[in-house]
């Protein structure tokens, strides 16, 4: 019989620690079934952030291309 030994240093079989390795990846991969997403949060979350995004926009928009422009200009010569 193969064996190996633990984190503790315990010595297992080879059958129970497959055994072990098996159980943990099918707990790790199984997808879950209770855990369907929550949709309407994601749905506000993408909807705030285009909020910010046209706030942001309307606000800063017009120094935010000056800064463009001026940095643009200062590369190109």
């Amino acid at each position: 019989m193969i064996v190996t030994r633990n984190l503790v240093g315990r010595r297992l079989p080879l059958s129970r620690l497959a055994k072990l390795v098996a159980l943990l990846l099918s707990l790790l991969l199984a997808p879950r079934r209770g855990d369907r997403g929550d949709v309407p949060g994601w749905v506000m979350i993408t909807v705030m952030t285009a909020g910010l995004v046209a706030i942001l926009t309307a606000v800063a928009g017009p120094a935010l291309k000056d800064l463009l422009q001026e940095a643009l200009s200062s590369v190109g010569g």
